[in-house]
């Protein structure tokens, strides 16, 4: 089944390239089924990369997904196409004021790590979607530096500064093999990771409420889990596609950022190699997963979530 989407969002072309099945609204309408609404709350930098990079996963399914952009309001973007957001996106201000139900809510990355989360400019107006959701969203997935953030807002998690970048494809654990997530997984796993800070293991362990899903001792904390799968944290980046890290590499080498060449990234470690993709089944395998869990346990009428 298909993911319903605008026909002229700039991501529909690429992904119907790629077969991956969208449908636009009209068609969507004839069909007598409820979709899952998810939104998507994108912070990331490459706003259309980033759209291309989700809807590819949540479009590998047989449920059909209408999706939702949401942006921060407070928040005057430097990196959209002009007039993008203005089309395509709503502002979390207005969805939480029209108490807007979805099945599932993506809150992404950003670029922000560094900074204190009250010092974030749209600190405000993302706690207030990460709070609206808890009563308002079935499911919540985190990434990255939006994991960081929800774990801080909801259960005061602070994240911890690195030595250095954790920068490149890493194994990954699976701790509860059996876990609704992690249905087909291998023990371990690759993932893709880029961030210079970590949430302190220590305590989410101590807190009861939160469950460390899957980890490593080389790159930390990579998923945790609380109420039953209702939110979920993911530290890294199951959806970047196979030239993403490339691109931050020499993006960072062209500023003059002190940058290490992505681990297990190229081959040989040698940059003018490509990169071979080794994470991409799991990704496909983790948004389908999430998509299933969502279908399965979510009510039919979203006025009765609770």
């Amino acid at each position: 089944m298909p993911i319903k989407i605008p026909s002229d969002l700039p991501a529909c072309n690429a992904l119907r390239e790629e077969r991956v099945f969208v449908i636009t609204g009209d068609r969507a309408e004839h069909q007598d089924i409820r979709p899952l609404r998810v939104a998507i709350v994108n912070l990331m930098p490459t706003t259309v990369d980033t759209e291309i990079q989700l809807l590819r996963l949540l479009g590998n399914s047989p449920l059909q997904v209408d999706i939702s952009f949401l942006h921060m309001g407070s928040h005057e973007s430097k990196n959209a196409p002009p007039g993008h957001l203005e089309k395509f996106y709503t502002s979390t201000s207005e969805i939480v004021s029209l108490k807007a139900r979805f099945d599932g809510l993506i809150i992404t990355g950003a670029p922000v790590e560094t900074l204190p989360f009250e010092e974030v400019d749209y600190w405000n107006e993302l706690a207030e979607i990460i709070d609206y959701s808890g009563k308002n969203v079935f499911s919540t997935l985190h990434i990255c530096w939006g994991a960081q953030a929800g774990l801080y807002r909801r259960y005061k998690i602070p994240k911890q500064p690195l030595v250095e970048k954790l920068f490149g494809i890493f194994p990954h654990a699976v701790n509860e093999q059996y876990a609704v997530l992690f249905r087909g997984f291998d023990d371990e796993f690759l993932a893709p990771q880029s961030r210079h800070t970590a949430i302190d293991r220590a305590a989410v362990a101590a807190d009861s409420r939160l469950v460390i899903q899957s980890e490593t001792e080389e790159s930390g904390v990579f998923i945790v889990t609380a109420r039953e799968g209702r939110e979920i944290y993911v530290t890294g980046h199951l959806e970047y596609d196979p030239l993403t890290i490339d691109r931050e590499y020499r993006r960072d080498l062209a500023k003059g950022l002190p940058i290490e060449v992505p681990r297990n990234y190229y081959p040989d470690n040698d940059p003018s190699k490509a990169p071979v993709v080794r994470w991409r089944a799991h990704a496909h395998l983790f948004f389908n997963n999430w998509l299933n869990y969502v279908y399965q346990e979510t009510p039919f009428d979203l006025d009765k979530l609770e």
